[in-house]
């Protein structure tokens, strides 16, 4: 299955319609996900948006130790 995304608004009544590019009689899967509920979007998009603070020589230094036994 190809997902196709669509922004759409609830209108009255929590009505929602929109026109997708399937013929009549397609079977497809809705789902709905409240933009307004997504607690962590903004981390997501926090922690996509740098690799920088994991290149850290320090860092790997420490981690990459192995204590002997």
């Amino acid at each position: 299955m190809s997902p196709i995304k669509m922004d759409v608004v609830v209108g009255q009544g929590g009505r929602v319609e929109l026109t997708v590019p399937l013929p009549a009689g397609t079977p497809v899967e809705v789902l709905v996900l409240d933009r307004g509920s997504d607690d962590f979007r903004d981390l997501m998009e926090a922690a996509q948006s740098s690799l920088g603070f994991w290149d850290n020589p320090m860092d790997d230094e420490d981690w990459n130790a192995v204590p002997p036994r």
